[in-house]
Parts: structure tokens; C-alpha cells; sequence
């Protein structure tokens, strides 16, 4: 399942996102609403499983890892830059998973893309063309200040602002969002996790190939990750 803007040049989604940046709050994209915050939707009693050689297979965009790379325990999140449960997910819930098991070397924590709009996708695009070293932080940025640029009237000028503050100019900001190849790169990934891996939702997490989706609390995360690391 491909978005229709996949083949889309990017001068042209920015027209697009102009004129429906204000109603994404209301209206994701496809493929469809992101999970109700409340309550938290548990981990499945009979669990899904993705082979954790397919998902660790080279693909579009390399990952970059938070954490020690010789974690025993793989946790994969696919996201959506607009997602409100995501930003939800990164601020309350992820700075007790860093302390409790990323900082330690437990656990390597790997963000990939699944964006959910176009505008979705510009706010990937500036965050990997800052760079390997910044990625996360601005990935983090984004979830973190995500009122103040993905649902306002000017998304765009909201945006550079936001990256400005990692040293991103102008020039680099508009040649980055007319980089089709890196477009495509993000696009790709996204369908890859839904054709591969059933991603139909954000965010939706990968803990050593166990599928859990929805805005979960640290606790269902606990549960999961115990028995692992015995």
C-alpha cells in the first residue's frame, strides 16, 4: 500500500501541505487514525512477530541507534512526525525507557519513519538532512514543540524556525525539502514497514520482533522487557 504523494515531487506537496496543514489534527492521512490515547491499548495476548533479520535488513534509510549497538534487546518504533500520540509516547513515556534501559546499554532504540501526511514527511526529511549526530535531537524537537508547527496556519515557516535552532540555514532548509531522492527514501521506508511488517498505525513498536502498537505506558513496556533481559 503506497500513499498517493509517493510519486509526488516535493515543490509540489509543499503547495499541499499549505492548504491542509490546519486540518491534520483533525484528518491523518492514510492509513488511517492513530490509536486512542485512552485507555493505553495493551500488547495482544497472542503477540505478532517480524523475524528480527527482516527488520534489521538494510532498507532506504540506515538507521540511527540511541543506545548501545550490542543491545541484547532491539526496540523499533515506526512514527509519524504529526502523530499526537507519538509526541504523547516520546514525552511521557520515553524518558523512563531511556533511563530504565537505554542509558544502561539494555536496550538499542532505533525511530523510523511511517509518516502519516506530507507534512509529515517535509519534518523527517529536515530532520536527516541535519545530519546523523542531530537526527534524534530534532526528531525529538519535533514531538516535543509538535503544536507549535504541525497545526498552525503557516507549518513551513513554523518548521524553520524549529530547525534553525540546530544550525540549519534557509538555503539548506529549502534544499532539503526539494530533495526527491531523500522524499523517496522516506516514502520507502513507510511502505516497506506497512507491505513487510503490517504497520497500519502509529505509533507501532517492534521489541525484539514483538509487535505492540498504540500510545502504551511504561508499564506494558516492562512487562515485556523483564523477562528478556534475565
Amino acid at each position: 500500500m503506497k500513499p498517493a504523494y509517493a510519486c509526488v515531487c516535493f515543490a509540489a506537496i509543499l503547495t499541499v501541505v499549505l492548504a491542509v496543514a490546519p486540518a491534520v489534527a483533525q484528518a491523518p492521512a492514510s492509513p488511517g487514525p492513530t490509536p486512542a490515547p485512552s485507555p493505553p491499548v495493551a500488547a495482544p495476548a497472542a503477540p505478532t512477530m517480524a523475524p528480527i533479520d527482516q527488520l534489521m535488513a538494510p532498507a532506504a534509510l540506515p538507521d540511527v541507534v540511541q543506545g548501545a549497538p550490542d543491545a541484547p534487546v532491539t526496540l523499533i518504533e515506526y512514527a509519524s512526525a504529526t502523530c499526537t500520540h507519538c509526541a504523547a509516547f516520546h514525552d511521557n513515556v520515553f524518558p523512563a525507557l531511556k533511563t530504565k534501559y537505554i542509558d544502561p546499554g539494555k536496550v538499542k532504540f532505533i525511530l523510523r519513519e511511517f509518516p502519516l501526511d506530507p507534512l509529515a514527511t517535509g519534518a523527517f526529511m529536515l530532520a536527516r538532512c541535519a545530519g546523523p549526530e542531530k537526527r534524534n535531537s530534532i526528531v525529538d524537537q519535533l514531538f516535543t514543540q509538535q503544536k507549535t508547527w504541525a497545526f498552525v496556519d503557516k507549518p513551513i515557516e513554523a518548521l524553520l524556525e524549529l530547525v534553525k535552532q540546530s544550525g540549519m540555514s534557509q538555503v539548506d532548509f529549502e534544499t532539503c525539502l526539494k530533495n526527491q531522492e531523500l522524499m523517496d527514501q522516506v516514502t520507502q521506508t513507510r511502505d516497506r514497514a506497512a507491505e513487510k511488517f503490517n504497520v497500519d498505525s502509529t505509533p507501532t513498536f517492534f521489541l525484539n520482533g514483538r509487535k505492540m502498537t498504540g500510545e502504551l505506558p511504561i508499564a506494558e513496556f516492562d512487562k515485556v522487557l523483564e523477562p528478556l533481559l534475565k
